[in-house]
């Protein structure tokens, strides 16, 4: 009985001290997710106001650009997946995980190969522990992302779009992130980045519609060649900052879950260990008790 009681008490100790680890990363998480849920809010008016700027140069300037162009034979795709650099968070990495396998799953069904490139420590240790090739990854930044790093990301991408098919270059780019809904919800989600999709000027006119009238300077080739790049910059910095908020807000969840599963166990081993300790001192009595009734007997 005794053996148990001090294998009870270690355990209580060893889930306490878990206990105050997994609440403190809850708490750090909560601090961090406020912020990050601040800077997209920040970043998602001036990725809309860029979006509509690139469509309307896109759509009324007549200009055959490389990075809106579809390509007649797309052969080879390119696929940024964002993973998170720590774990502790939940299904959120093997969520964004499991719908790129999906993604490449289809890619591959269209007859197209798939390049991959990787961001977070997760993503990675994925590829390298199935011995998977991948042209690129970006680590160590995945719950603070910075405008560099998402800019370094599009430049290698823009690189590989322009790039000829035989000397390695892709047709197409997808990116696997996962959306910030809210606190509670975050969703998988996949976007094609290039070639992009025009969105306006799609819906026939109104009859009393005023169209607007653009002029270009220097020129419009000009004008995409400075936009593009940014555009692309830009969208892929909104979806590594939504990844980031959607990274704290699955830590938080949990955390707070294995807090409160480290609160159920002790409560758990506290009434073993009692129970113990209660069945301890019962058997102490009867030995007493027997002890003292062969005295008298003897007697």
């Amino acid at each position: 009985m005794g053996a148990q009681m001090r294998v009870y008490r270690q355990r209580i100790r060893s889930v306490q001290a878990t206990k105050k680890i997994t609440r403190a990363m809850e708490l750090i998480a909560a601090s961090r997710v406020v912020k990050a849920q601040q800077r997209v809010r920040e970043s998602s008016p001036y990725a809309r106001a860029l979006t509509r700027a690139v469509s309307a140069v896109a759509t009324f300037s007549n200009v055959d650009h490389p990075l809106t162009t579809e390509h007649e034979d797309v052969r080879r795709a390119a696929v940024l997946v964002v993973t998170s650099d720590r774990g502790l968070a939940g299904a959120y990495s093997s969520s964004v995980l499991k719908e790129s396998e999906r993604l490449i799953g289809d890619l591959r069904a269209d007859g197209k190969e798939v390049v991959p490139y990787l961001v977070g420590r997760k993503a990675v240790g994925f590829y390298k522990f199935r011995k998977r090739e991948y042209a690129d990854e970006w680590t160590g930044f995945t719950d603070q992302p910075n405008f560099e790093v998402a800019r370094e990301i599009g430049e290698s991408l823009v690189a590989a779009f322009n790039q000829d098919y035989a000397e390695g270059g892709v047709d197409e780019v997808h990116i696997v992130f996962t959306r910030f809904v809210n606190m509670v919800n975050q969703e998988p989600d996949v976007i094609r980045m290039l070639p992009l999709e025009v969105v306006e000027g799609e819906e026939a006119p109104a009859e009393d519609d005023v169209l607007p009238l653009y002029e270009f300077e220097p020129s419009a080739e000009q004008v995409l060649d400075a936009l593009l790049p940014k555009y692309v910059t830009a969208r892929i910095y909104n979806c590594l900052l939504q990844a980031a908020a959607s990274e704290l807000a699955s830590r938080q969840k949990a955390m707070k879950s294995a807090t409160d599963n480290a609160e159920e166990l002790i409560k758990k081993y506290t009434r073993l260990a009692n129970q113990a300790r209660q069945a301890e001192i019962t058997q102490e009595i009867s030995e007493i008790v027997g002890g003292a009734s062969a005295l008298a007997d003897a007697s």
